[in-house]
C-alpha cells in the first residue's frame, strides 16, 4: 500500500508497505478471567502461595504450600507443572533431578511513550539485524515500542530493561519516525521473560514458540511439565495436556473450550460494539471513557462491578481518573486482588494514568480491607 497518510508519522524516505490485520488481547485481563472460569468451575485459586515442597506417593502428591506464615498441605492424583520460567525449578523440586526437556529464558523489554501517532493501527519496523520491532497503540494515550529478544540468566525476581535494551529499541524506532525519540520521552518500561522450549536454535528470535510436555509417570503419581508455549494457543495447550494426562489418569471431559466465552465475554454474537451500545443507553450517568474501559475490562460483568449504583457519587469514594471505590470492591471480592499492584499493574494498566496521589488511596484502601 502507499504510506503517503502517515508521512508525518513517518520519515519521508519511505514509499510505500505492507499491511495485514490482527487480534490483540489485554493480557493481564485473560489471565485473571482464565483463573476466575475455573474458580466458577470449581476450581480453587490460591494466590501470593508458594509451593515449598512436592512428595511423590504411588497413587498420589502431597504438596506442601504456603501464604504468608501459614503452612497447608494437599493431595492431588497428579501435579501440572505450568510454572512458566520456574518450571525447571519445579521440576527438580518434585523429581530432584529435573527432566530431560529444558527451557531457554529470553528477555523481552518494551519501553512506552506518549501517543506519538493516530489511528488504531501498529507499524512493525524491519531492523538491520533481521528482527522486527513494533509501535502499537497502548492504552489510549500511549505508544508502546518494543521488543527485544536476550538470552537471560539472572534472577527471575528481578527481570529489569537494560541500558543497552533502551539504547536498542530507541534506535529501531528512530530509523523510521519522522523525529527522533529520545530517552526522556520514556514514560515507562516493563520487561518479561519468555519461558521457550530450548531446541538449540542459533538465535533466539528463531527458538520455537511451540510447546512440549515431559511426563513422568515412572516410580509413582504423574507430573506433568509443560516447556513453552505462548499467549495464543494456551487454550490449546491445556486441552493437550489433559489429553496426555488422559493416558494415565481416567479424566471424565472432553476438550470444550474452543467456543466456550471466558467470564463476561457471554455477550449475543460476540458483537462488542451492540454490547456497549446496549449498556451506554442503561449506564448513560458513566462517563463515556469510563464506560468503554469498564466494558472492555469486564465484559457482562460490568453489571457486578457497578451493582445498584444510578450515579457516580454512589460508586463509593473517588481514588482518582476514573477510578472508585465499586471497582476497587468488586476486583477485592472477584478478582482476587489484595495490594495497589494487583489493581494498578496486574489487573489493569491504570498506573499509567493516576497521579501518585490517587495510586497512594489505592493502597490506603486495600491496607484498610486487611488491616
Amino acid at each position: 500500500m502507499r504510506i503517503a497518510p502517515h508521512r508525518n508519522t513517518l520519515q519521508g524516505r519511505l514509499k510505500s508497505g505492507f499491511e495485514y490485520s490482527d487480534c490483540w488481547v489485554e493480557d493481564s485481563r485473560l489471565v485473571v478471567l482464565t483463573a476466575k472460569d475455573a474458580d466458577e468451575r470449581g476450581a480453587e485459586i490460591r494466590v501470593r502461595t508458594k509451593c515449598t515442597g512436592l512428595e511423590r506417593n504411588a497413587s498420589d502428591w502431597t504438596a506442601h504450600l504456603r501464604c504468608g506464615a501459614g503452612v497447608r498441605s494437599v493431595t492431588a492424583q497428579a501435579v501440572v507443572n505450568a510454572a512458566g520460567p520456574f518450571v525447571d525449578r519445579v521440576a527438580v523440586t518434585a523429581l530432584g533431578q529435573g527432566t530431560p526437556a529444558h527451557l531457554r529464558l529470553v528477555k523481552g523489554s518494551h519501553i512506552i511513550l506518549s501517543r506519538r501517532f493516530a489511528g488504531d493501527h501498529a507499524y512493525i519496523f524491519q531492523q538491520p539485524d533481521g528482527r522486527i520491532v513494533f509501535a502499537i497503540p497502548y492504552e489510549r494515550d500511549f505508544t508502546l515500542i518494543g521488543t527485544t529478544d536476550l538470552l537471560y540468566e539472572g534472577d527471575l525476581d528481578d527481570v529489569v530493561i537494560s541500558p543497552k535494551e533502551i539504547a536498542y529499541l530507541i534506535k529501531a524506532a528512530s530509523r523510521y519516525f519522522s523525529s527522533a525519540i529520545t530517552e526522556d520521552e520514556i514514560i515507562s518500561s516493563y520487561s518479561g521473560v519468555r519461558p521457550l522450549y530450548e531446541d538449540h536454535a542459533a538465535s533466539n528470535s528463531t527458538v520455537t514458540r511451540d510447546y512440549v510436555f515431559e511426563l513422568d509417570k515412572e516410580g509413582g503419581a504423574p507430573i506433568l511439565s509443560v516447556y513453552g508455549g505462548k499467549i495464543t494457543t494456551y487454550r490449546k495447550l491445556a486441552e493437550h495436556a489433559l489429553e496426555k494426562l488422559g493416558r494415565v489418569l481416567t479424566l471424565p471431559r472432553k476438550a470444550w473450550t474452543a467456543n466456550a466465552p471466558l467470564p463476561g465475554g457471554d455477550m449475543p454474537d460476540g458483537d462488542f460494539a451492540a454490547f456497549l451500545w446496549r449498556i451506554s443507553e442503561r449506564y448513560e450517568w458513566l462517563p463515556p471513557e469510563m464506560l468503554l474501559r469498564l466494558a472492555r475490562a469486564y465484559g457482562t460483568r460490568i453489571e457486578a462491578v457497578i451493582g445498584s449504583a444510578g450515579s457516580l457519587g454512589e460508586l463509593g469514594a473517588h481514588m482518582g481518573g476514573n477510578l472508585y471505590e465499586a471497582e476497587l470492591r468488586y476486583l477485592f471480592d472477584a478478582e482476587y486482588a489484595r495490594t495497589a499492584q494487583d489493581v494498578l499493574w496486574r489487573r489493569s494498566k491504570l498506573g499509567l494514568h493516576l497521579p501518585v496521589g490517587a495510586q497512594q488511596a489505592v493502597a490506603d484502601w486495600f491496607a484498610a480491607q486487611t488491616s
